[in-house]
Parts: structure tokens; sequence; C-alpha cells
């Protein structure tokens, strides 16, 4: 296995407009993936997503929000506090208008650049790869219900 990158691709009936909102806004994130989400949509951007109560609350740092066609941002920082000296995860959203609705393609790289011994690359990778399995499907069925609402 190459443990290189990650990438998922859904349809989804709504604008590009509409998706660049869902996967960049904290109030929307925290309805598909985080269970809570602080951040501005603006590249340099600190913030930070959280599962559970607090239990679990990862650093971000925007890179790139160009839209309604692209966004990304870095994670998974080594230690747990953001270190551009460090490696860390890149998790990109391309966002391509196809016929009435939008193609999201979903790329998370970085995994061989943390440093990991071989072990731990293979859990993160999988559990990583779990993860989009889950969450990519989640941002389809929230958006189809964001935009099926009145």
């Amino acid at each position: 296995m190459e443990y290189g990158s990650i990438e998922r691709e859904i349809h989804v009936d709504a604008s590009p407009e509409v998706v660049f909102e869902v996967v960049s806004s904290p109030e929307h994130i925290s309805e598909w993936w985080s269970d809570d989400a602080e951040f501005d949509a603006a590249p340099g951007a600190v913030g930070e997503l959280v599962w559970g109560d607090r239990v679990d609350v990862v650093p971000i740092r925007v890179v790139r929000a160009e839209p309604p066609r692209l966004f990304s941002f870095r994670w998974c920082y080594p230690g747990g506090a953001i270190d551009d000296s460090a490696g860390s995860l890149l998790v990109t959203f391309e966002l391509t208008p196809s016929g009435a609705g939008t193609r999201i393609r979903l790329t998370e790289t970085g995994f061989r650049e943390m440093g990991w011994e071989v072990a731990k690359l293979e859990e993160q990778y999988r559990d990583h790869s779990v993860g989009w399995d889950t969450f990519v499907p989640r941002l389809g069925e929230y958006i189809v219900r964001l935009v099926s609402t009145p």
C-alpha cells in the first residue's frame, strides 16, 4: 500500500456556491463532520475542530479558500499544536460544476511526511480512510437535506 493520499469523490445536486459554504463554514462542518468548529474561511486563519465535549480538540490552519471552487486546510500537527516547521496533513475540497450539481473531490495528503513509524502510519492512514468513508457520504446527505429544506 502507498499511504500517500486518500481521495474520495461524490456528486451532489447543489451549486458549487452552496457546497463551498458547507465545506468551509464551521456551522455547517459541525453538522456533518465534527461536533463543533471555530475558524474563519480565510487563508492563514487558525481555528479548531472539536469532537465530544471538547474531548478531542484539533487545531487547523486554512491554506486556501477560493470560493466557490476550492477549500483546503492543514491539521493533525505533531504534538497537537500548529507548527509550520513540522509535518501536518492537508485536506482539500475541490468543487467542480457538473450538470445541475457539483462534483466534490476530497483529497488528504501528507501521511508519509509525518515521520511516523510504519505501524503508526498504517494505523493513521486506515483511521482517516475509514473516517472519510463515513463523513463524505454524510456531507452529501447533509447537502441534500439543506437544499431540500424550504
